[in-house]
């Protein structure tokens, strides 16, 4: 009898502690509102993946601030550089096809010629744009091809490094404007028409780059912090309908920014990682081959400097940044992109290791010295969720 009463105080006491315990949302909650109170983010729209579904998804904070309007799951963000990962994802698909190859001269692919004039007999090819390693510097002005067009700028020399192509490393928005063009000129559709009907409407998803094509009432609106108050970013949802009667097919390409110009909401970004977790396919639909999937997630050069991250495709390896020594070793760094433009910042992160991916976006935040809002943001929310 003494021995039932004593074993009926544990389990009480256990259930007891279970009830009073918070849950895995509600330790997430707590800690995306914690970063967001140090931050003063305007905010913050969050998804994670676990096991192969979205576990959690919760936005914090406003789309507008003038109106105090709430920010819900479905309203939709610009990602900037994640965004590359969607043109690689595309240019890959026809990689796929046979249509092109990685190994391609872009200045066949273009239908001008691209050469570094400190290695003019240097081709320049595809997987050196999507690896930013082609020797291309990005220009005040990476809108527009004009400053890689020896028939507008001669010989372009200061659009280059002085490295050999494929022997350097240099992110460049410029590269990956190209890399748009290119697949609007092969593809023979519009880049933002080719990326919406065959990456994010072939996943069931809702975005795209031209904002003309969406639903602007979903747009939370970016805010760049100025002094002591958030000023909106008008330049983060601007229309190109005035750019179109001009628009030459192949060319122009870079109005829509294929290196950074994606809307979409966390939630259907989270959809999009879980198709690159599984290595190009989500419920039953193949968006690349497995083969594609893997090398955009294989670093092509790796920085020699410790603690800086291994870029693939559009992709890369991150080293040093989830506060776990676990995924600080190499073979188990997790993979994905950042983002930062116009005051917003985005992250899309997995672990092909292990199962779980973190995407999290914010329309605005202060600054906090000697802290990087996007890393701690993420390691808030990997130790409440996912770390055991």
């Amino acid at each position: 009898m003494r021995i039932s009463k004593f074993f009926l105080g544990i389990a009480a006491a256990v259930m007891l502690f279970a009830a009073c315990s918070p849950s895995a949302e509600e330790r997430t909650n707590q800690a995306i509102k914690s970063v967001m109170d140090e931050f003063q983010a305007v905010g913050i729209s969050a998804a994670i993946v676990k096991d192969g579904k979205i576990v959690y998804n919760q936005s914090f904070g406003y789309k507008d601030l003038s109106t105090q309007t709430p920010l819900q799951n479905d309203d939709i963000m610009r990602i900037a550089s994640i965004s590359k990962s969607f043109t690689a994802t595309s240019l890959l698909q026809l990689v796929d096809q046979g249509v092109i190859s990685l190994d391609d001269d872009v200045s066949d692919l273009i239908g001008f010629r691209i050469r570094n004039p400190h290695h003019p007999d240097v081709p320049i090819t595809l997987k050196m744009i999507l690896s930013h390693t082609s020797s291309i510097r990005d220009k005040e002005d990476y809108f527009t091809l004009d400053h890689l067009n020896p028939a507008v700028y001669g010989d372009c020399i200061e659009s280059y490094f002085e490295y050999k192509p494929g022997e350097g490393y240099n992110y460049s928005n410029m590269g990956l404007n190209l890399a748009g063009s290119i697949l609007e000129k092969v593809s023979g559709v519009r880049f933002d028409d080719y990326v919406r009907a065959n990456v994010i409407h072939k996943l069931g998803l809702y975005g795209g780059h031209n904002i003309d094509s969406l639903d602007a009432s979903k747009f939370a609106i970016i805010y760049n912090r100025r002094g002591d108050e958030y000023v909106a970013s008008e330049g983060a949802y601007r229309s190109r309908s005035e750019d179109m009667p001009n628009y030459v097919f192949g060319y122009s390409a870079p109005i829509f920014s294929p290196t950074g110009g994606v809307k979409i909401s966390a939630h259907d970004l989270a959809v999009y990682m879980m198709m690159h977790m599984n290595y190009g396919t989500y419920n039953g639909t193949r968006i690349i081959s497995e083969e594609s999937a893997k090398a955009m997630q294989t670093p092509v050069w790796m920085i020699k400097n410790d603690g800086e991250d291994q870029y693939g495709l559009c992709l890369k390896e991150f080293v040093d940044y989830i506060d776990d020594e676990k995924y600080n070793t190499s073979g188990h760094y997790p993979v994905g992109h950042t983002g930062g433009a116009y005051g917003l910042n985005s992250i899309m992160i997995w672990s092909p290791a292990d199962g779980w991916g973190i995407v999290a976006m914010t329309n605005g935040y202060t600054s906090v010295k000697d802290k990087s809002f996007l890393k701690s943001l993420t390691n808030a929310i990997y130790n409440a969720y996912i770390k055991e």
